[in-house]
């Protein structure tokens, strides 16, 4: 297989450098060249033809938030990762570029106190996200779960080699009917997702009622004041409350909350009302905060009365929380590929066999607000969580 062709533009020629030295330790990337710029950039990717662009957030000249319209309007699927800084300007920044077509990103390391380990903070956060965006990366084999199967409520063990189940067909959403398997209301929305995410986020939670009759609790993969900006303005789109997670908050109906960069979040039962909780934890996925954490609590304190939502994103942090939510008779939705920046999480639970529907993301907040009312009488309100502008 042909190496996957990356073309580096920063303006910094250290940071060109470092990126050109990390990169190539991989034989399965080639660096074919670099720019300073977004004007050369884009000159370059007409004659170079990458496979996928790092590209810097601020240069002059040509900045990567001028650069990424040009390059949407030229070349619609090339990859783009963004390469900013662990600041809230960097999170800004960022979200922007996001919101404008870039792929995904990575923060630039600080504080590492040698070009060594700075080296290796890149490898580890960069090479992985160019091999899923550029489809090198193969979804790991899961068992099929066998009869009598007890609930997955810890960290799930899977060093052994595994033979891969048949990947379920998608289960078709039909707007008219119910799904199968779960007859009781629902009574929570737990949202895992990685790459991709906020814009995916933005379309679902913007296409959500004011009157959602649960809370929404969601992890999406990012650091410390990525995942308060990111609620901030997902928050001004939304016609329910967004916000970055806090211990000890109450859920209550209509509002969301995103685990907090560098904390697992989860969710615990206190009498009536269910909170919020933090943790520092060990990382699960190598994430933290990871879907399987918040899941597995919420599979714990909700049962079958949880809804869980996979979207885009890449790596396998979602398999066994859903699992967990699936066997304590709860329903899981999925993203589908179609509609995926990466099918990796969506695309390894239903391959697992937990996904009980596949939906392409135009269609994904339709079919959670139509479920989740379905479920629920209009008279029923769920315990200790009530709309909170009537709380």
């Amino acid at each position: 297989m042909n190496p996957i062709r990356v073309l580096v533009v920063d303006d910094s020629v250290v940071i060109r450098k470092v990126l050109c030295s990390a990169l190539a330790s991989d034989p399965a990337i080639e660096v074919i060249g670099t720019a300073p710029d977004g004007r050369i950039a884009l000159a370059k990717i007409a004659q170079l033809k990458p496979d996928l662009v790092t590209l810097d957030v601020e240069m002059p000249v040509l900045s990567g938030l001028e650069t990424i319209p040009e390059i949407r309007k030229l070349y619609p699927k090339l990859p783009v990762i963004m390469f900013s800084t662990l600041t809230e300007r960097g999170a800004s920044t960022t979200l922007d570029a996001l919101a404008l077509g870039a792929s995904d990103y990575v923060t630039k390391p600080s504080n590492t106190g040698s070009l060594e380990l700075t080296i290796g903070k890149i490898k580890q956060d960069l090479l992985p996200k160019i091999k899923a965006l550029c489809g090198r990366v193969q979804m790991p084999a899961y068992l099929p779960p066998s009869p009598g199967a007890k609930d997955v409520l810890g960290p799930a063990i899977l060093s052994q080699t595994l033979v891969p189940p048949a990947v379920p067909a998608p289960i078709a959403a039909i707007p008219s009917l119910p799904l199968p398997r779960h007859s009781g209301p629902f009574d929570i929305l737990a949202i895992g997702t990685s790459t991709g995410g906020p814009n995916a986020l933005a379309d679902v939670l913007s296409a959500i009622p004011g009157d959602f009759p649960v809370p929404i609790v969601i992890v999406q993969h990012m650091p410390p004041l990525f995942t308060r900006t990111l609620a901030e303005r997902l928050g001004k789109k939304s016609a329910i409350s967004v916000r970055e997670g806090e211990p000890g908050m109450k859920l209550r109906a209509a509002e969301a909350w995103i685990a907090p960069g560098d904390y697992h979040m989860t969710v615990e039962r206190h009498g009536v009302d269910v909170n919020l909780a933090m943790n520092q934890g060990p990382a699960e996925n190598s994430c933290r905060p990871a879907v399987d954490v918040l899941f597995r609590s919420v599979a714990a304190v909700f049962g079958g009365s949880a809804l869980a939502v996979v979207l885009t994103g890449m790596g396998s942090d979602g398999v066994v929380g859903a699992q967990a939510v699936h066997q304590r008779g709860g329903r899981v939705f999925v993203q589908d590929e179609a509609t995926s920046v990466v099918w990796g999480m969506p695309g390894q639970v239903a391959a697992a066999g937990w996904a009980d529907a596949i939906y392409p993301l135009h269609a994904m907040a339709r079919e959670i607000y139509r479920q989740v009312r379905m479920s629920r009488p209009a008279s029923r309100e769920s315990l200790g969580l009530v709309p909170s502008k009537s709380g």
